[in-house]
């Protein structure tokens, strides 16, 4: 726009000057030989040159403007005082002047220029009165043929000045359409939101970006329809971000949700998504009022996979940290396991060697041959788990599925652990019908499923609880139930049984021995076995674990497929290996 102004100042002038050379060698040739004042007028004519290389080197266009007019109004003078004052030709240039000022956009030359013109008319008239011009052209067609020339002069040069506003004003209506088109491009198409805010948040504009962003239009979220989209929760945050840029110069930043309308048959339902909102003051054209209330500008954008990122991470951190902790309780926990038998070997074994030295009796070298076969038995156990639990988070654990009768299976688990439960005290009691169907499964791992959760009731019941064993068929399951009234396992810790190496309570860790795989390996069994395992309990009351397993386990296991951990990533193809038996 500014260069615009400057081509509208510097045409004109550099025009009028050409056209007055072009004209001046007609004029010499009717008047004759030019008078000094002629020679003046010539030499001024180089004036509008002059303020035109002046605003094209340094840029000042108001005193451009300014030293115009005193040139302009100086030349008419001067003409005018030689030519007949107020009545001469040139007196009507008196008119452009002020017209002249008005490309400099300012009212202070405006009004300085108006103010000049009239001065100089008025002086021109004061110096008429007094008799002070020389005497007028007495030559009739000559004094009308000035005039004319007068009068057309400055109506050309009026309608110079005319074009060039007019080209001045459509610059700027062009200059405007394209700005307001750059804004409207980056309005529309830019995929954050822009809005602007009252200091409570009421919504004055809002981009149409955010019809994408919330499926909602545009006019439903003016005033107070964005707000009413804030989660609750997160609505004291929104308000507090636009007041605090309302009040301070910096910029402030905010997450919250956003209630966003589903698209096509289901309008009616809703979800929210998380956005990130910038917002700074306004920046008005002048001071804001103390008192008053400063707009807000703000830019939204959706953060929702972001969010959901960090909410993936923060669980798998949360799983490092659980399986950290599990990897120390496990490494606790076989020292413990693994030391115990080993010392129990090595101490009766060195007995046995010193046999003639300590003079040990038949009877005392079977007790000390028992403890050493009882603790290789448990240790062979504890490493047997161990092996087991890997091979089945590897996907490398076979099962041999073939028909077997559940019940003789059931009874030969509980009479191989009713002596254990005798020791401790523990009424061990089984009800198991006649009429159990033959299932198809692994029955080695059906051994291993009810041994583990006999033995865990076993030892977790105090002396003088019971442990109950039932069984029986719904539709195509075989359901399978085992309940003793031992110390219960708390709530935070229900959810967690089954984990590998996880262990619940301070009392199971100090109390009882075991490795934590007990629960495990039943669980990734009845997995195997495309079954479902659910577990009731409660401190100092008891448990119940519940294992549902399919009456034909083979096409079940085949069917279904359930990871073994928490920690283990999905993989391509089966999990486990089922070798048909012959």
């Amino acid at each position: 726009m500014t260069r615009a102004r400057h081509r509208a100042f510097i045409a004109p002038r550099l025009l009028g000057s050409l056209a007055a050379f072009a004209v001046f060698p007609a004029y010499l040739a009717m008047r004759g030989a030019p008078s000094a004042l002629e020679v003046g007028a010539l030499a001024w004519l180089i004036a509008p040159i002059l303020l035109s290389w002046y605003l094209s080197r340094t840029g000042r266009y108001e005193s451009a403007c300014a030293l115009s007019s005193l040139a302009l109004s100086g030349l008419i003078m001067a003409v005018s005082v030689e030519t007949g004052g107020i009545e001469s030709f040139a007196a009507v240039w008196l008119i452009v002047i002020p017209l002249e000022a008005a490309f400099s956009a300012s009212r202070r030359v405006v009004l300085f220029s108006a103010a000049l013109a009239l001065s100089c008319a008025l002086l021109l008239i004061l110096v008429g009165h007094l008799g002070w011009l020389p005497k007028p052209e007495t030559n009739p067609a000559l004094r009308t043929s000035l005039l004319a020339f007068g009068v057309a002069s400055a109506t050309l040069y009026a309608a110079v000045l005319a074009f060039a506003a007019d080209a001045l004003a459509r610059t700027s209506v062009t200059l405007l359409s394209r700005e307001e088109e750059r804004y409207r491009l980056l309005a529309r198409n830019m995929s954050d939101v822009i809005s602007r805010h009252r200091r409570n948040g009421a919504v004055m504009f809002i981009s149409p970006a955010v019809e994408n962003l919330l499926g909602a239009p545009v006019t439903q979220l003016h005033g107070h329809g964005l707000f009413e989209r804030v989660h609750v929760a997160d609505r004291p945050a929104y308000l507090t971000a636009l007041s605090e840029a309302a009040r301070g110069s910096e910029a402030s930043s905010v997450e919250f949700r956003l209630r966003r309308d589903a698209a096509g048959e289901q309008r009616a339902t809703h979800d929210f998504i998380w956005v990130e909102m910038r917002c700074r003051p306004l920046d008005a054209a002048g001071p804001v009022p103390s008192g008053s209330d400063q707009e807000v500008v703000a830019v939204m954008r959706d953060v929702t996979d972001r969010k959901l990122q960090e909410q993936a991470l923060e669980l798998a951190r949360s799983a490092a940290e659980r399986a950290d902790a599990a990897k120390t309780r496990f490494l606790a926990t076989m020292s413990h396991e693994l030391r115990t038998p080993l010392n129990a070997i090595i101490g009766f074994s060195d007995m046995l060697m010193q046999e003639q030295t300590l003079m040990l009796n038949p009877a005392r070298r079977r007790e000390y041959s028992q403890l050493i076969n009882d603790s290789g038995q448990h240790l062979l156990s504890v490493v047997n788990g161990i092996l087991d639990m890997s091979k089945m988070e590897s996907g490398n654990f076979e099962l041999t599925p073939e028909p077997f009768v559940p019940r003789a299976a059931l009874i030969n688990c509980c009479n191989l652990l009713a002596l254990r439960a005798r020791e401790n005290g523990v009424d061990l009691s089984a009800d198991v019908p006649q009429d159990l169907p033959m299932i198809t499964g692994d029955p080695r791992a059906f051994k291993q499923i009810v041994i583990n959760l006999v033995s865990n009731a076993i030892k977790f019941t105090e002396r003088g609880g019971r442990v109950a064993v039932s069984a029986g068929v719904d539709g195509s399951r075989l359901l399978l139930r085992v309940t003793d009234t031992g110390v219960g396992i708390a709530a935070d810790d229900l959810k967690r049984i089954g984990d590998p190496f996880f262990q619940a309570g301070k009392t199971y860790q100090r109390r009882h021995e075991g490795t934590g795989l007990g629960l495990s390996i039943v669980k990734s069994l009845v997995n195997l076995h495309g079954g479902e395992m659910s577990i009731e309990s409660k401190l100092d009351e008891g448990t119940t674990v519940t294992i549902g397993l399919p009456i034909d386990c083979l096409a079940a296991a085949t069917a279904t497929v359930t990871p073994l951990s928490p920690t283990r990533s999905a993989q391509a193809g089966p999990m486990i290996q089922v070798k048909k038996s012959a």
